[in-house]
């Protein structure tokens, strides 16, 4: 059996719903969250084989999982140790709010192993954290950052979102520097995405969302990559920064195309051959949980077809790329094979850097990644 390495874990509430966010989300409830915890607790006890119990990485995500309290969170971590054997792991993320933390909590963190923290930043400006339907502040930003470093946790990455509502270039620029002057040692970067069931999907609907023009999305893109590169942060996803050797190694896991579990409600795993998602909404979860330990909602099989095409979408993503080599070895055939057209095509316009054993994206690959990705589609084949 195929060793899994990694962890994701949804902690589904939170204290304020953001305006753009379409992730599985609830209020916080403190009798629905002990429900919860007591549902995670059990799924996880459910999977999990004992052959199986080494993990690489963890990441507990949401939501806002540092909404729980002290007890709820407490319970979380102590069911994680208790499950999992701990000893070989190289990174425990867990997600949090700036604003969110007590020295009570971090100490719990640091008790329990959590040795990176990803916090929701999003942007250094009041009145646009009010616009995204945040509740912390900036001044929240500097004084968690202080509060983790003083408990020993370095390892922290910020998220900023760019392409904000009449967000313009000198803005994010400000705001990107502000970033930069934390010299934290990882940072992610998303341009805003008008999601469905969204507040900002209503008002986009109705003419009220103001956006910058597309030319400036792309100029926020390339200040962003000269910026990171000039603060040490290298590019090594489209949209994630790092200093030398602070990659998230959890998130690698999913653009290294590897298996993984996903617990909670909404969550979303791969095991070999399937990829699974849970049930979104919390008492249908927890009522599942409780039946069976499986709140499994659907699960979609993963051929040969599938992998490879995962294989390139999620691979290409990285800077460095996909190596032709590791594909043959994979897979049995080599991309030239199945992609030589393709790959022209792509380098022709200059999409795509091919070398001796990698295909890569290119900087211009980069703005119009999604384009790609479709190229390297396959028709219905049989594999032998």
């Amino acid at each position: 059996m195929i060793p899994i390495h990694s962890v994701y874990i949804h902690i589904p509430f939170c204290q304020q719903i953001c305006h753009y966010c379409d992730f599985t989300k609830f209020f916080y409830n403190e009798q629905l969250a002990n429900d919860y915890v007591d549902a995670l607790k059990k799924e996880m006890s459910t999977y999990v084989p004992e052959k199986e119990k080494k993990v690489k990485t963890i990441f507990i995500g949401g939501g806002t999982p540092t909404a729980l309290t002290v007890p709820q969170l407490e319970a979380v971590l102590r069911h994680i140790a208790e499950t999992f054997d701990l000893h070989e792991c190289e990174e425990f993320t867990i997600e949090a709010n700036p604003g969110d933390f007590s020295k009570e909590k971090v100490a719990l963190l640091r008790a329990y192993g959590v040795n990176r923290v990803s916090l929701g930043v999003q942007v250094f400006d009041n009145e646009m954290l009010k616009t995204l339907g945040r509740i912390h502040t900036v001044k929240d930003v500097y004084d968690t950052v202080s509060l983790l470093q003083d408990y020993g946790i370095h390892n922290i990455s910020t998220d900023l979102i760019y392409a904000l509502p009449n967000q313009t270039v000198t803005h994010f620029k400000d705001s990107l520097t502000k970033a930069m002057n934390l010299d934290l040692p990882h940072l992610s970067t998303y341009a805003l995405q008008i999601e469905p069931k969204t507040v900002f999907y209503q008002r986009y609907k109705k003419g009220n969302l103001p956006r910058p023009p597309q030319e400036d999305e792309v100029i926020m893109y390339d200040i962003l990559k000269t910026t990171a590169a000039k603060n040490g942060l290298n590019q090594y996803e489209i949209s994630n920064f790092a200093k030398q050797g602070f990659e998230s190694k959890h998130n690698l896991t999913y653009w290294n195309n590897n298996f993984y579990y996903g617990f909670g409600a909404g969550a979303y795993g791969y095991l070999p051959g399937k990829r699974y998602g849970n049930i979104r909404p919390l008492p249908a979860y927890i009522k599942q949980v409780n039946k069976d330990g499986k709140p499994v909602l659907h699960v979609d099989t993963i051929g040969k077809k599938e992998q490879i095409e995962e294989e390139m979408f999620l691979g290409l993503r990285r800077m460095e790329g996909v190596s032709k080599r590791q594909f043959t070895h994979k897979f049995g055939v080599s991309m030239d094979k199945l992609y030589r057209p393709s790959i022209d095509e792509l380098v022709q316009r200059g999409w795509l850097l091919e070398r001796e054993d990698q295909i890569a994206l290119s900087e211009e690959g980069k703005i119009v990644a999604n384009e790609v990705f479709e190229r390297f589609l396959l028709d219905d084949l049989v594999f032998g």
